[in-house]
């Protein structure tokens, strides 16, 4: 059958899940009565939850004689690192850029990649139903975009579709007619070559990774030359060409539809998923034997931020999670790194920590709910950038390229907090509907925590997407958090009264009756220096009755502590405690003169 590989590569929120349901559902991929689920491609529990991809999958569809395998990428740079493994399994890329917003910092990004490697480029202009559509004017911003990231004359004169993917259509005009994703099937195989053979014995180039609890690791990839059978005898070479382990195939799936279906034999040119091979990882070839050089896969982007994970050593600990150790969450974490080539993990020295870099806060604290879901108790310290040195010894720091769009009466709070975070505002242009974008080139310890002040500061009107720009030199301090902290200073049951009392010292983060401990981050003090109370503190009662009835005891809802929250607020002196349950901010240092002396040996 005939072959094409596609990738659907787009910024976040732009459409791309979407698109391939109705793919799906227009090919015949689905039965007539067959139940499915919206974003049927976004299979993980976070990912149904959040509305994001964060797994690049693969797909196929039919289409006149043709199998089109497509993947989905994820849309957040965060998890750029997906979206570069799978670029060498394609032949072609369709950007899906929205109608209103245009090209955006991630579609820039992973349109780069696209190009260097010599993809042709499917350009679909999505949400052309939207009322502040400007399909015209989003088209020329693209050709900018390609012109600037060097495009060559057959990339730049690329084809164009315009559409809704959530109303299923797509067509060479805006206004119609709307009859279904046939002009984009269409154009897909007129426009993207079929996959390049390469003569010789099989070579196949690992690109995804999952674990099955029937047929243990799974990789998905592309053959480069050559056939797959089932039952044949292979082996694994690493980048370098070493050998890594020799073996036998014992299944082939192959993608149909949603599904995967096991075949007997899979030839060059296809994407398939091989199981069998236990140590059979990203970035290596599955060869024939007598085969002796490796493909060569992508480089990665380095990471830009990293986190410390300890055991929990709280006085609840174990509490909550079955899995508290440092050798299981060791095994926990190499494995993660195992699959996912953006992540490092390194052993901490002298102690039991481990010291886990990634592409973003983002990427590390969807990392942790998935372990905080599994059972495990983890302890895990402010995120904190990667530095570099240059050939001289010069530290260099990672800088973000952020695009802000907001209100113009909110724009000078947004420069004037940007400039204090030592950022370079490199553009400032209307875009639509008395608003503004904003392009800042900033240093990620910058950004550390700002999501929230920035929608506190637009009343929630802001949108900042952020993308790694560069290395450049250190830029100097920059100030953090401006409020001191409320410390528990006793193990036991949050008390109301007592809470009741202490509400003009600060917010509160924690809700009667809930556990607390010395040393437990209870609140928010409204002065710079950290306050230690007492919450356990209850009403004292005597018999004498008084003339007045008691005050009614109304509190102030707490602030609300989700995970990402908790890591981009607290300092370098604390820590998040995750467990299944709960997640409590605390001081590295529990006990009181524990901190005043780590204060004087910093000082």
């Amino acid at each position: 059958m005939n072959l094409r590989n596609i990738a659907i590569i787009a910024h976040v929120d732009h459409g791309k899940t979407t698109l391939v349901d109705q793919l799906l559902r227009q090919s015949g991929a689905f039965r007539e009565n067959q139940r499915v689920a919206e974003r049927v491609m976004d299979s993980n529990d976070i990912e149904k939850e959040r509305g994001i991809t964060i797994l690049a999958k693969a797909t196929s569809v039919v289409w006149k004689d043709t199998r089109i395998n497509i993947v989905d990428t994820p849309g957040h740079a965060d998890f750029g690192g997906e979206v570069e493994r799978i670029l060498s399994m394609v032949d072609g890329a369709i950007v899906l850029v929205d109608a209103a917003e245009g090209p955006m910092p991630q579609t820039k990004f992973v349109v780069g990649k696209a190009l260097k490697i010599g993809l042709k480029p499917i350009v679909a202009i999505n949400k052309v139903d939207k009322p502040d559509a400007r399909a015209s004017e989003v088209i020329n911003e693209v050709f900018d975009l390609f012109a600037a990231l060097d495009a060559t004359d057959e990339q730049l004169d690329f084809p164009i579709l315009y559409g809704s993917g959530k109303n299923g259509w797509m067509a060479d005009d805006p206004a119609g007619p709307q009859e279904g994703m046939g002009p984009l099937f269409d154009l897909v195989l007129r426009h993207v070559s079929p996959p390049p053979v390469e003569d010789g014995a099989l070579r196949m180039l690992g690109t995804l990774i999952e674990a099955n609890p029937y047929l243990g690791r799974i990789i998905t990839g592309r053959i480069f030359s050559g056939a797959v059978k089932t039952n044949q005898a292979v082996k694994v070479l690493d980048r370098q060409g070493n050998l890594v382990e020799s073996g036998r195939v014992s299944k082939i799936l192959a993608f149909r539809g949603i599904e995967r279906q096991p075949i007997e034999e899979a030839d060059a040119g296809d994407i398939v998923a091989i199981a069998g091979l236990a140590k059979f990882n990203v970035a290596d070839t599955l060869v024939a034997p007598e085969v002796t050089e490796p493909l060569q896969a992508q480089p990665i982007d380095p990471p830009t931020l990293s986190m410390t994970f300890l055991v929990n050593d709280s006085p609840l600990a174990g509490t909550e999670g079955d899995k508290v150790t440092s050798r299981v969450i060791r095994d926990r974490l190499m494995k993660e790194a195992e699959g996912n080539v953006a992540l490092r993990v390194e052993d901490s020295p002298g102690s039991d920590s481990f010291v886990v870099s990634g592409r973003g806060e983002l990427q590390l604290a969807i990392l942790i709910e998935n372990m905080r879901r599994e059972g495990f108790e983890l302890g895990i310290s402010r995120p904190r950038v990667v530095f570099q040195k240059d050939e001289n010894g010069t530290r260099l720091e990672p800088v973000e390229e952020v695009v802000i769009d907001v209100d113009e009466e909110f724009s000078g709070v947004v420069v004037q907090k940007m400039s204090e975070r030592k950022a370079d505002m490199v553009e400032m242009r209307p875009s639509g509907g008395n608003r503004l974008r904003l392009v800042f080139h900033a240093p990620t310890r910058g950004l550390i925590g700002y999501q929230g002040e920035l929608l506190t500061d637009t009343r929630g009107t802001a949108i900042m997407n952020r993308l790694f720009h560069s290395y450049a030199p250190y830029k100097g301090d920059i100030q953090g958090r401006r409020n001191g902290v409320l410390i528990s200073n006793d193990a036991g049951e949050a008390v109301a009264y007592a809470m009741w009392n202490l509400e003009d010292r600060g917010p509160m983060m924690i809700e009667p009756g809930w556990k607390v401990y010395g040393g437990m981050i209870i609140g928010q003090h409204t002065r710079e220096n950290d306050l230690e109370v007492n919450v356990l503190k209850g009403k004292k009662l005597t018999n004498v009755r008084a003339a007045g009835k008691d005050d009614a005891v109304k509190l102030t809802p707490p602030i609300r502590m989700t995970l990402e929250k908790s890591l981009a607020y607290i300092e370098d002196d604390e820590l998040v405690e995750v467990t299944p349950k709960s997640i409590r901010l605390r001081k590295v240092f529990l006990d009181p003169n524990d901190r005043k002396r780590a204060v004087r040996a910093k000082d």
